[in-house]
């Protein structure tokens, strides 16, 4: 006997009832938004959110709304707005969020705390700082749990493991996958979706946007958050190296730092590029002679690549008029940090590379 097909219903619009297509934000007809009723309940959960002081969770909400609204619109320019006034206090906060949320809640601190004046609320503070720190080793480890991002990387660790070895191959994938998850952390921190770390072996790996930063500001901090935490592992390998004696962690600091040198080339989707986004010409200038210094000092060619490109970002490219300093810094201590870091990794491999 045939069984009946469940046929979908073609949404209709809610205005004048005519037949939409997927995906159209107004209806051609009316001219009325599709999404309305969403649109309402996602403001009014928004501003619920900021009066109660969630800034992050309305500005997820406002990121939310945004999409469902067409470019070009009133609408569209009112929330925008919204997403980046939400975003700036977000990037204001920062990582003091966790102890600005213990001032907050210092009536809450246990008696023996409290007794011991400024000591307990060091202490006090310290807890939230732990946890904070928790939090972002929780995230790495979350990270693991997506069958995409785990099966890319093994593909990737067996095709290292024919060319340099399996520890080599294994404390590579880990820099790398640090490196991405700085990136994820950062849009999580910002609201926006994206897609789990993949591998792709021979050339690292990627994290696809589900939405679009609202500024270059925005898109510096995401794009530079990778970079910052991908030095941070690889100064892990670098301090394992100098305890344990082995000389294979130092090779893996060394790679490591010179791949994340490398995204910092101005140029196309890299890190670097997203960074520079958000400098105005004279800044631009500046991070150039921060490379150039550092090539200098380190007597690292691919310091010498990514100033060329810099220079070619602040000679022909647009710029803003006003830059972002903080961009600036992180761009610059980023350059001279891997510098010195692989310059040491270099050196405590002995320039050999033995694994």
């Amino acid at each position: 006997m045939a069984e009946a097909l469940a046929i979908p219903l073609t949404p209709r619009c809610e205005g004048c009832g005519s037949e939409l297509a997927p995906r159209l934000l107004t209806c051609p007809a009316c001219r009325k938004l599709v999404h309305g009723q969403t649109l309402k309940r996602l403001a009014a959960q928004a501003q619920e959110a900021t009066d109660r002081g969630a800034p992050l969770e309305a500005l997820a909400l406002w990121r939310e709304a945004l999409d469902l609204l067409p470019p070009g619109t009133g609408q569209h320019a009112q929330v925008t707005a919204k997403v980046t006034a939400l975003s700036q206090q977000v990037d204001a906060l920062g990582l003091a969020a966790p102890l600005a949320e213990a001032e907050r809640k210092r009536s809450g601190m246990p008696k023996v705390l409290a007794s011991m004046g400024a000591l307990g609320l060091m202490l006090w503070k310290f807890k939230f700082v732990l946890l904070l720190l928790l939090g972002k080793g929780k995230l790495l480890l979350v990270g693991l749990t997506q069958a995409s991002t785990l099966f890319s990387m093994l593909l990737a660790v067996g095709v290292y493991w024919t060319v340099w070895g399996w520890r080599f191959a294994l404390g590579l994938v880990a820099c790398i996958y640090v490196h991405e998850m700085g990136h994820v952390a950062s849009l999580r921190r910002f609201g926006m979706q994206a897609s789990a770390p993949m591998f792709i072996p021979g050339l690292g790996a990627f994290v696809r946007l589900k939405q679009s930063p609202v500024d270059g500001r925005e898109d510096a901090r995401v794009g530079l958050a990778g970079p910052i935490w991908g030095s941070a592992a690889a100064v892990v390998a670098l301090i394992a190296a100098v305890v344990t004696g082995w000389k294979g962690l130092s090779a893996i600091a060394h790679a490591a730092a010179w791949l994340n040198v490398f995204n910092l080339v101005p140029l196309w989707q890299l890190d670097g590029g997203r960074g520079f986004r958000a400098l105005a010409r004279k800044q631009r200038w500046l991070a150039v002679a921060v490379l150039g210094a550092t090539w200098f000092l380190t007597g690292e060619n691919l310091f010498l690549l990514v100033g060329l490109a810099a220079v070619y970002r602040a000679l022909a490219t647009p710029a803003p008029e006003e830059g972002d300093a903080r961009t600036l810094v992180e761009y610059s201590l980023l350059v001279a940090g891997l510098g010195a870091l692989g310059w040491a990794a270099k050196h405590w491999t002995g320039a050999t590379g033995v694994l």
